[in-house]
């Protein structure tokens, strides 16, 4: 029996594409709601699709539908937008008016996704059901292995994340000799590395820390790295980057382990929490 037909729902980044190509490669058929503002529009170019405003979430859950859609991922990063920007439509105004909005991130998409399985009856799965062979391993990734100061600085990292993650806040931190160089709040990790760049300190450089937050819903903003990561850590001064194992993507893993061993960049993946 084929698999049911998969809705992607799209924002910005690799990702959307690499589920895309992962479809292809099993056969499934697949159905692409791209975000406006947000979805590359080269990644819809053959296949079927169709475009929504990010508040147009009636009108979304009717497209899904008429296109036989039955499991969704949600994939890509989409901004948080302001409400004069979100202009909602009455389905999202039942969402909004739950007080998700006052919350983090993970908060609102644990919210929209119990709206889509409970009360419109899809199936909602994550980018890593589809992608296991991309979920980082644990301990050592490429060339590189972290020295004693690069290791005090991961668990300076995991120390802050974890005290963000309580108040449902970013999952990236960048730490060099114990001192928190930047935190990802809503610009994204990429935004991240290029402000820390400037804040550099003289001696060995930081580290990129990046988990997901106790509790979060890994279905809908399961961490994702790729060669650009490794790039701009590697422009930023650092000297590594740390994730935890079967808690993050890594994309197009040989080019990024490529781009990390050129760049002198340590990768881990770290022992998942008890």
């Amino acid at each position: 029996m084929p698999a049911p037909r998969l809705g992607i729902v799209a924002g910005a980044g690799a990702l959307p594409a690499r589920l895309l190509d992962a479809c292809r490669a099993t056969g499934r058929e697949t159905f692409v709601l791209a975000i406006e503002r947000h979805a590359d529009a080269a990644l819809v170019a053959d296949v079927p699709h169709a475009w929504v405003r990010l508040g147009a979430l009636g009108s979304a859950i009717k497209i899904l539908r008429d296109n036989r859609v039955d499991e969704i991922v949600l994939a890509g990063s989409v901004g948080r937008p302001t409400m004069s920007d979100l202009m909602p439509d009455g389905r999202a105004l039942r969402l909004l008016a739950k007080g998700v909005l006052s919350g983090g991130d993970d908060a609102l998409l644990k919210s929209v996704i119990k709206t889509l399985e409970t009360e419109e009856g899809f199936k909602v799965i994550g980018a890593q059901d589809l992608l296991a062979g991309d979920l980082a391993p644990e301990g050592r990734i490429g060339a590189h292995a972290p020295d004693a100061v690069a290791e005090a600085d991961i668990a300076r990292g995991i120390a802050i994340l974890r005290a963000m993650g309580a108040a449902d806040l970013g999952q990236a931190v960048v730490v060099q000799q114990g001192v928190a160089l930047g935190v990802e709040a809503v610009e994204g990790t990429d935004a991240l590395l290029e402000r820390v760049g400037p804040l550099k300190r003289s001696g060995p450089g930081g580290v990129l820390v990046k988990l997901p937050k106790p509790g979060q819903e890994l279905r809908a903003d399961i961490p994702v790295i790729g060669a650009r990561t490794a790039e701009r850590a590697a422009t930023a001064g650092l000297r590594g980057i740390a994730v935890q194992a079967g808690g993050a993507l890594l994309l197009d893993r040989a080019r990024l382990v490529d781009t990390a061993d050129r760049a002198g960049l340590f990768l881990g993946g770290l022992k998942q929490p008890a």
